[in-house]
């Protein structure tokens, strides 16, 4: 895997992993701006395994937002999340406050180089893999890097967040 080319989009994600200095590759597809399952487009697009492909979820925990990161085909199982951050609840954020507090838009938000720093707590699943794919900023943009690069790079919690595969794009 090499660090990111010349000709790469530039976004605020990649130029996190830039100061980390962690190698990753940038994969990038033509967004249809009619589909909202961005997951699966990507999946598709890229011809990546499904739980190789990790969504970057804004959540709110205690009334503070924090960051619930997992497969896109699983759905994230609340109350777990909560448990790894050392809360009681937690639940969705409200989609304009994600976007508010991540400098990302739905679709492209990456876990990397987001507005504000947020506690980040990322299922368990990613150890079954060497490298995973994360949102590299913006829809059509997604970043390979390794499983231990995501976490460390996150500062974030492993811990089992998930409920397993589902449909539902949560």
């Amino acid at each position: 895997m090499a660090k990111a080319r010349q000709k790469s989009p530039t976004t605020p994600a990649t130029r996190a992993l830039d100061q980390l200095g962690y190698p990753y590759t940038v994969h990038t597809f033509v967004h249809d701006p009619r589909v909202r399952n961005y997951g699966d487009e990507a999946i598709a697009a890229l011809g990546v395994p499904a739980q190789r492909l990790f969504k970057t979820l804004i959540v709110q925990v205690d009334g503070r937002q924090a960051v619930a990161i997992l497969p896109v085909p699983r759905r994230m199982q609340p109350r777990k999340v909560a448990l790894a951050l050392g809360a009681k609840q937690a639940e969705l954020a409200d989609p304009v406050v994600a976007e508010r507090r991540t400098g990302y838009v739905l679709g492209g938000m990456s876990p990397f180089g987001q507005r504000s720093k947020l506690p980040m707590v990322v299922d368990a699943s990613v150890l079954d893999a060497e490298t995973v794919f994360v949102s590299g900023g913006r829809r059509g943009v997604d970043i390979e890097l390794r499983s231990a690069d995501l976490v460390s790079g996150c500062s974030a919690v492993v811990a089992a967040i998930t409920m397993g595969d589902t449909d539902d794009p949560v």
